[in-house]
């Protein structure tokens, strides 16, 4: 026999069904990003006091848009014991982050979301809602996208386009099919290294560089110290290129994450572009 009497039976299944329904959509209170992105989005979105830890590469000024921020973080190396121990209810990872170690987070009973890279503009938007639904902010992450959708409609380029070419340590260079390709195609350029067959990131031979003869030229900024695979981009033939080049002064670290900081390499891509006119 019931301890309940029968007419109160509806009444606790729907209390029972309402505190379930609660419970689910509770946000997290104890969360730790283990990826460089998700760092950021973390940042932007999280309530004060439910971020508790960033990754090291946060600190990174050469990486990370947002390193004065992530001062008021305790960092993270991406280890499963490390992370652990922090008694974290949600973990934010990339899809190619540490997978060991998300692996055993999982194992050990916690959720983890893992975040692809953007490769697309679309992309950008869709991450920023996902953060803030994982976060239980899902009104702040559609806020932001939208925010981001509008301010990405009013740029673009109608005339003709110019060429540029992305050009990194070891010669690499992003092609088609890349976040890179898409903003350069937005703000009136033609991408040196799609046009040279590259799908995706890959090297781009100096010697094909040069003969391509790009209108603007992007590098990344020397890390610290010597490093052979930056030792191209002090190469002679790369130097009298540049120099009859234009150059487009755009931040590494707001090329690196799909964040609102992405705005400003696009805007500067496109101040780029419209220098090139005012010198024609």
């Amino acid at each position: 026999m019931s301890a309940f009497p029968r007419n109160s039976e509806p009444c606790l299944i729907a209390a029972l069904a309402l505190w379930a329904g609660a419970a689910v959509a509770a946000p997290p209170e104890r969360v730790v990003s283990m990826n460089l992105c998700t760092d950021q989005l973390a940042m932007l979105l999280a309530d004060p006091g439910q971020l508790i830890s960033v990754s090291n590469l946060a600190l990174d000024p050469l990486s990370s848009a947002m390193v004065e921020e992530a001062q008021a973080y305790p960092v993270n190396r991406g280890g499963a014991e490390q992370i652990f121990l922090m008694h974290p209810d949600l973990v934010l990872a990339g899809t190619y982050t540490a997978r060991a170690s998300v692996d055993l987070l999982r194992g050990l009973g916690i959720e983890v979301v893992q975040l692809p890279p953007a490769d697309r503009l679309e992309d950008v938007a869709d991450h920023m809602r996902q953060i803030g639904a994982a976060l239980g902010r899902p009104e702040r992450g559609e806020a932001m996208a939208r925010e981001f959708e509008t301010s990405l409609a009013s740029i673009g380029h109608d005339g003709p386009a110019a060429t540029a070419a992305m050009y990194y340590p070891n010669g690499y260079t992003a092609g088609s099919g890349t976040l890179s390709d898409q903003i350069l195609s937005l703000t009136g350029f033609r991408n040196v290294g799609a046009e040279a067959g590259l799908t995706g990131g890959g090297i781009l031979p100096l010697e094909r560089l040069v003969m391509a003869e790009p209108q603007v030229v992007v590098t990344s900024t020397p890390y610290p110290g010597a490093s052979r695979s930056e030792e191209i981009l002090s190469h002679p033939a790369l130097r009298q290129l540049r120099d009859g080049a234009a150059q487009a002064h755009v931040r590494d670290a707001d090329w690196v994450c799909g964040t609102p900081h992405l705005l400003n390499a696009i805007r500067t891509m496109a101040d780029a572009r419209a220098g090139l006119e005012g010198q024609q």
